[in-house]
This record gives structure tokens, sequence and C-alpha cells, in this order.
């Protein structure tokens, strides 16, 4: 690697280092946080839903803010409008808000992360090519998948050990204190590279050849088509099976106020996803094709899925998190390398948000499901729905497999 990828690197290292703290300090609690506020399940995981409908709504939009008007300023947007919705939500908790203020406040979170979602992604790969690296994408995917498990690892448990210590309200507090200063380095480190924001002219012509030219390059090419269906199930399910786990562990654990034993559900998830960016460079000399990654990923989710719900113990809900954490980690940088293979620099970081629509998409319907069906008939059920909705993800990544694509092969 030259001395400008590793600058590139460096970069974005860090600013996923301070952006994953930030996040992770709440990881552990938030629906504890939700809970507290007054909230039932059922609109605890509405409220996660109005967030994940915040990406439904906003990817496209701030997409195409990174297209137009660059990846930096989509980034810096991404950061201050979180570091409100942060605040707001503190706020609402300290009033004990009522449903309808919650849902508000989570559709600007929503579009607080889609301002960050596909930009930051695109400005890595446009950096990286104009820098002229040699090895793949994947490399230095893998080694954020890395960073992003230790600053969760260190901000998940910090988030419950300072909840139990104070009360739920100050991890946010700090949140947003480190979203500011991450917002100050963006502004110091952060340069376009290898990306020419677009002239400007008409701002519907604009949208509509970047959206037109999106299309075209995500639900028009085939395999990046059916990797995108997976996506509704795969983040649906992810995000109720990840956020679910903090009062299912306490109530397995038999101690409500054990915040702390929360955060070790986000702990265990960073630990693991610590391991799978390691995991990476192997499963390429074991694996000769990245959709076959994601068979077997998709494979291993459903059977750790299904278990969680049929055994309801502490030991095997945190042993199965555990693989489930680092299945997860290793097969997303092969998911993202394989997209990114595939879509044109200029269309990149519109393609990339519209992907992560299509996962907000299933969060929007499959969160108050499972939130419900947790309130019915408890979470070990709900869990095993989780399976059932994790199994509809296998077909289109196998109609993926079948396009053989050549960035399916793994180099």
């Amino acid at each position: 690697m030259n001395q400008a990828a590793r600058k590139v690197q460096r970069t974005y290292l860090t600013l996923q280092l301070f952006n994953t703290l930030a996040a992770s300090l709440i990881w552990g609690i938030n629906t504890l946080f939700l809970l507290d506020a007054g909230l039932n399940n059922l609109e605890a995981f509405t409220a996660n839903a109005f967030f994940t409908a915040g990406f439904v709504l906003f990817e496209i939009p701030t997409g195409v803010v990174a297209d137009l008007r660059g990846r930096r300023t989509s980034y810096l947007l991404g950061l201050l409008t979180l570091a409100i919705s942060t605040g707001l939500y503190l706020l609402m908790w300290y009033m004990r808000a009522p449903f309808w203020a919650w849902a508000i406040a989570s559709l600007l979170l929503g579009l607080g992360f889609t301002f960050l979602s596909g930009a930051f992604e695109a400005w890595l790969a446009d950096a990286l090519d104009h820098a002229g690296l040699k090895e793949s994408l994947e490399s230095v995917l893998a080694k954020g998948e890395i960073v992003e498990g230790s600053a969760m690892l260190v901000g998940s448990v910090a988030g419950g050990v300072i909840a139990q210590a104070t009360n739920l309200g100050v991890p946010y507090v700090i949140r947003a204190v480190l979203l500011v200063l991450n917002l100050i380095f963006a502004f110091a480190l952060m340069h376009d590279m290898g990306f020419t924001p677009a002239k400007r002219k008409r701002a519907t012509e604009e949208i509509k050849s970047i959206l037109q030219a999106s299309i075209k390059h995500g639900l028009g090419n085939r395999p990046v088509r059916w990797i995108m269906f997976t996506a509704p199930f795969t983040g649906g399910v992810s995000m109720y099976a990840f956020y679910a786990m903090q009062p299912y562990l306490l109530e397995l654990y038999g101690k409500s106020t054990a915040y702390s034993v929360a955060g070790l559900a986000a702990a265990i998830v960073a630990g693991a996803q610590i391991a799978g960016g390691l995991l990476v460079p192997y499963i390429a000399r074991v694996f000769s094709r990245r959709t076959t990654v994601l068979f077997v990923g998709h494979v291993i989710s459903v059977i750790v899925l299904a278990v969680i719900g049929f055994v309801p113990n502490f030991w095997v809900a945190v042993s199965l998190l555990v693989l489930w954490g680092l299945m997860f980690s290793a097969v997303s940088p092969i998911r993202q390398g394989f997209l990114n293979a595939l879509i044109p620099s200029q269309q990149r970081a519109t393609v990339l948000s519209f992907d992560s629509m299509f996962g907000s998409t299933g969060g929007v319907v499959i969160q108050p499901v499972l939130g419900k069906a947790a309130d019915v008939w408890g979470y070990t059920f709900s869990y095993q729905l989780c399976a059932v909705f994790q199994v509809f993800a296998i077909p289109f990544t196998l109609l993926a497999r079948r396009e053989r694509a050549k960035a399916d092969a793994i180099e």
C-alpha cells in the first residue's frame, strides 16, 4: 500500500473509530432506554421502525446529495443531524414524551445515518482508487470491521456500566459530545478525492439523471439486484435480533436492572466483529466465490436464530450470539466488496444508499411484527420468527450466484 492510500485508510479508520464509539454507547441499552421512557415492546420497536423508515425515506435523497455535492458534505451533515437528534432523545426521555414525539425523533435519527451510509463507503472507494490502491477494497473494509468492533466493544460495555452507575441518560450525553468531536475531525481530515461533484444545473435534471443511472446500475444490474433483494430480510431481522437481545438477556439473567449485562450483548457482537474482520483473508482462501460465503452465512444465521428461540438459556443465548456476530462480521466486507466492484464511481453513493434503503424497508415492516410477537408470546417465539424471515434471503443469494458475475470471484 502506497503512502497516499495509507493516509486515506488512516482517515477512514479514525472516523470509523469515533463514529462507532459514539453510536455504541447506547447500543447495549437503547431498548431499555425506550422501555424506561414508558414505551412497551410494540411501541419501542415501532419507534425503531420509524428510525428505519427514515432510511427508506431519505436514503435516495441523501445519496443524491453525496453524488452531487460531495461525500464530505454529506458526511458532515450526517454527524450534525445525529448530534441534534441524540439531544432530542435525551430530552424526551427526561420528559417521558408521548409516542408520536419518539416517532419524529427516530425519523430524524434515520436521516442522520442516511447522510453517512452510502457517502462514507463511496468516499473510501473513490479515494483509494485515486490513491492507486493495489490491494482489494475488502482488505481495508476488513480493517474497518476490526476497528468498528473494537470501538463497539469499548462503547457498549462503557455504556452499560455508566448507565448502571448513574442513569440511562448519561450515555446519551457522552454520545452527543463524541459526535461533535467526530464532526471536527471529519471537517479537518476528510476531503473528496477521485470524485468531482456534478456541475450545477437544474436540480430536477440532476436528480433525474443520477436516479436513472442508479436504477440502471442497481436494480438493472442483475447480480446487484439479487443481493439488494436479500437486504429487507437480513436487515430487518438483524436490527430486531440485536436490540431485542438486551431485554431478553436480562429476562434470562433474572435481574431487570443489570444494565451492564444488557451491554454485554453489544460487547459480544463487538468482539465477534473483531474476530470476523480478522477472518476475512482466511475466508478468501477457503471459498472461491463471494456468493458462496453469503449463502453459508445466511444458513448459519437461520440455525442460530432458531436455536436461540427454542433454547431459552442465558449461556446458550450468549454463546450463539458470539457465533451470529462472528458470521455477520465476516460476511459483511465480502458483500460490500461484491457490490462496490459492480457499481460505477459516479453512482456509487446513490446505489449503496438504495441498497441500504432496501434493508431499512425490511426493518420498518419486520420490527413491529416481531415486537408485537414478543409482547404477546415472548422473546423466544419472536426469535423463532426471526429464523423464518431470514430463510427468505437464501433464494435471492442463489439467484445472484447463478449470474456468475466477474466480481463474484474472490481474488
